[in-house]
């Protein structure tokens, strides 16, 4: 994403939204909406809490004619530190009640204990991909710093099916409380789909709620819910008018990697092998996202008999497990067959 701009929209019913433009991480932009309604101020959204992403966020609340004391709620999508992270800096500065859903407060509100159960799933999972014992422990390194620059924040509640004037649905799967909310004509959908690419998944194996399955299912649900909205306001890319091909877009996104796992799976692997033939060497934090990712393409294969286990006795003595594909699948059998008109 190239750097990111202000902007103004307002919704069929005369409510006012700002996007405000943050860096939330050096040359990562990110949004966050600033909804005026009815004399109420709702901060959806925060930024990752870096230096540069907290001035970003005051200096959209400057242009916007507001202060951070003039915010009645902050409400937040999802608790990812790129959308959650502002909130331990903008605590102190005003008095507004936060809001997330319940399956991410863990996250939010008790950061440290949830950082503790994450990274040891993390390990475990990590363990059986085939990865070097170094570079599992780089990888659990990367995960632990990006994790611990954020500090635990009190919710003041969790989400009800209608928050005020904001409708709110669940979409499990980038994360475990992924929330959209609805405004009269205009959605606010966090990362449930993004520009290009589709969103980071983790493996149901450490993160309960996320996964592909989750991710599908969600898909589907947001479509039909979102029936009729004017605008899409996503979390780091323009908004969004055609939102059936964007969603089309992102499940061909989808298959054209299970593919490749697919064909590379046509001999036996591990998850670090299949990661590699899908998306090539990475190092760093690329890495993590795309071992990740790779996991969770191997547990929906796996679990809907796609591909099998070869080496279940080396298992047995701590070895990684090797995957194969049982068989040629085309692509109209990669993903389930979606309900009314979603093409795939």
């Amino acid at each position: 994403m190239t750097q990111a701009s202000y902007a103004l929209f307002e919704t069929s019913d005369g409510a006012q939204i700002c996007r405000i433009p943050l860096q939330v991480f050096p040359k990562f932009w990110a949004y966050a909406y600033l909804v005026k309604k009815d004399g109420e101020n709702v901060l959806i959204d925060t930024g990752s809490g870096t230096d540069t992403s907290h001035e970003d966020l005051l200096k959209g609340f400057e242009q916007a004619g507001l202060q951070f004391l003039s915010l009645n709620f902050i409400l937040l999508t999802h608790a990812h530190i790129d959308h959650y992270g502002g909130l331990a800096k903008l605590k102190p500065l005003t008095n507004a009640k936060i809001g997330c859903h319940e399956l991410d407060v863990q996250n939010v509100a008790h950061h440290s204990a949830r950082l503790a159960v994450t990274s040891r799933r993390l390990a475990s999972f990590l363990a059986e991909t085939g990865l070097a014992k170094e570079e599992q422990d780089q990888l659990l390194s990367i995960h632990r710093f990006t994790s611990a620059i954020y500090r635990s924040v009190p919710v003041d509640f969790v989400y009800d099916e209608n928050f005020s004037a904001l409708e709110i649905i669940h979409l499990p799967g980038h994360c475990p409380g992924h929330v959209a909310m609805r405004l009269d004509d205009v959605i606010f959908c966090g990362d449930m789909v993004v520009e290009g690419v589709t969103p980071h998944l983790t493996p149901d194996s450490i993160i309960p709620y996320g996964g592909l399955d989750h991710y599908l299912d969600s898909l589907v649900r947001f479509q039909e819910w979102a029936n009729g909205a004017r605008l899409i306001l996503n979390g780091h890319d323009e908004a969004i008018t055609d939102l059936p091909a964007q969603i089309d877009s992102t499940r061909k996104n989808i298959i054209r990697r299970i593919r490749k796992a697919l064909k590379a799976l046509g001999e036996p692997r591990t998850i670090a092998e299949t990661c590699k033939a899908v998306y090539g060497n990475a190092s760093g934090y690329n890495q993590l996202l795309m071992i990740e990712k790779t996991g969770v393409y191997i547990e929906y294969l796996y679990d809907h008999a796609m591909i099998e286990i070869v080496n279940p006795d080396d298992m047995e003595m701590g070895n990684p497990a090797r995957y194969r594909r049982l068989r040629d699948i085309p692509n109209s059998e990669i993903l389930p067959k979606e309900k009314k008109d979603v093409l795939i």
